[in-house]
C-alpha cells in the first residue's frame, strides 16, 4: 500500500430511498431522514447498493462522486484491501439497507444458488438486526413443527398459509439469519437492518390478499417459491454473539455488534459499520444512529481512532476473504 494517499474520512453514501406498499415513515423520526415526497410510505432506503437500479454515490472526501462500483471496481486494494483483490464478483458484493415496516410484508423466499439459475434468479442470503421493534411485533420465520411440503400447498389452496408459518415476537436488539430458501416475512413495527447478497431475487407466496401502490395486486410466484422454500426449516434461533460480539457468519458476509471500542479495524482490513444507536466520532466526523460508512483498507490505526457516546453501539460488517463458494450458512453459536 505504499503510495496510497491515506483518506481523511471514511466514506459516507448517499441512501435510495424507495416507496413500498407496506411502509412508513420512521426514516424520519428515528433516523432524522429527509425523506423524498411528504406522506408516502417509504419502505426500504438502500445504504450501499452496487445496482443498475440503485448506484450508491459518495457524499464526501477524496472519492465524492464516485459510486460504489467504480471504488469496487478501480480502488479494489486501498478500500477493500489486498484479500479482495481476486474477488470474482464484478459489483460489490453485499446489499446493505434499513427497512420499515409499518405493515406485513409478504411472505417470501429468496432462491438458493442450486435452483436459482435455472428459475432465472439470484440466490440471496440475509440477515437482519432488529433496530426498533414495536410491541407484539413479529417476524414470520420457517415453517411450524409438523408443517410440510403437503400441508404448505393445503394451505396455499385454502388461504391459510400465515397459519402453518414459525411466529416470533423480537425485541430491539435481536438478530436473525436468513439463508436462502427459508420461508419468512417481517410483520408491521419493525425497523430491521438488513446485510444481504447483492441480489434483488424475491419470491413472494403469499401477500395478505391486498394490492400494490398501484392499486393493484401484486405478483405471486407459487411455483418459483415452491422450488425454493426448505420445508425441513422449522428451528429457528436468534443469533447470539461470540466472544468477539460476532452475530452471523456465512461464506457471503460476517457481522458482529460492537460498542465501547477505541478504535475500528486495522491498517488492510475491510470493514462496513452500521451505526445502531447513540453516535460515534471518526477522524473529525460525527456519525448518528442509521449512518452507514465504509473504512478505506488503507487508513492506519491512528485514523481508526474512535469516540463512541456510553449507549453507542453497531455492527461491523465484513466480505470473507475467500470468495463465496457455497450458500449454505450458519449462525455461530
Amino acid at each position: 500500500m505504499e503510495g496510497v494517499v491515506m483518506p481523511p474520512t471514511p466514506i459516507h453514501f448517499s441512501p435510495h430511498y424507495m416507496e413500498r406498499v407496506w411502509g412508513g415513515r420512521r426514516l424520519e423520526t428515528l433516523f432524522g431522514r429527509s425523506l423524498p415526497v411528504a406522506d408516502h410510505p417509504f419502505g426500504e432506503s438502500w445504504e450501499l447498493s452496487d445496482r443498475p437500479e440503485a448506484q450508491s454515490q459518495v457524499k464526501g472526501g477524496p472519492w465524492v462522486g464516485r459510486s460504489l462500483h467504480d471504488l469496487w471496481q478501480n480502488e479494489r486494494v486501498p478500500i477493500f484491501g489486498e484479500s479482495l483483490k481476486d474477488h470474482p464478483s464484478p459489483t460489490f458484493p453485499l446489499l446493505m439497507k434499513i427497512l420499515d415496516a409499518s405493515e406485513d410484508l409478504s411472505i417470501q423466499v429468496h432462491p438458493p444458488e442450486s435452483v436459482a439459475a435455472q428459475l432465472g434468479g439470484e440466490p440471496k442470503t440475509e440477515m437482519w438486526f432488529i433496530a426498533h421493534a414495536e410491541p407484539e411485533a413479529k417476524l414470520y420465520v420457517g415453517l411450524r413443527e409438523g408443517a410440510d411440503r403437503p400441508s404448505f400447498e393445503q394451505a396455499l389452496r385454502d388461504g391459510t398459509v400465515a397459519d402453518v408459518v414459525n411466529v416470533i415476537e423480537p425485541k430491539t436488539g435481536d438478530c436473525l439469519f436468513i439463508p436462502s430458501g427459508r420461508l419468512h416475512a417481517i410483520g408491521k413495527g419493525l425497523v430491521i437492518f438488513e446485510i444481504q447478497q447483492n441480489s434483488n431475487t424475491t419470491y413472494r407466496v403469499f401477500d395478505w390478499n391486498r394490492v400494490g401502490l398501484d392499486g393493484k395486486a401484486r405478483q405471486i410466484h407459487i411455483d418459483e417459491s415452491l422450488q425454493s422454500i426448505d420445508f425441513d426449516d422449522h428451528d429457528i434461533e436468534m443469533a447470539q454473539p461470540d466472544a468477539q460480539g460476532r452475530l452471523v457468519t456465512c461464506p457471503d458476509f460476517t457481522v458482529a455488534q460492537k460498542s465501547n471500542a477505541s478504535q475500528l479495524g486495522t491498517l488492510g482490513e475491510n470493514l462496513t459499520v452500521a451505526v445502531v444507536q447513540g453516535q460515534l466520532t471518526l477522524s473529525g466526523t460525527t456519525f448518528q444512529a442509521g449512518d452507514f460508512f465504509i473504512l478505506p483498507a488503507c487508513m492506519n490505526d491512528d485514523a481508526r481512532q474512535v469516540v463512541p457516546t456510553p449507549e453507542t453501539t453497531w455492527l461491523e460488517i465484513q466480505i470473507p476473504s475467500a470468495p463465496p463458494s457455497n450458500p449454505t450458512a450458519s449462525i455461530l453459536p
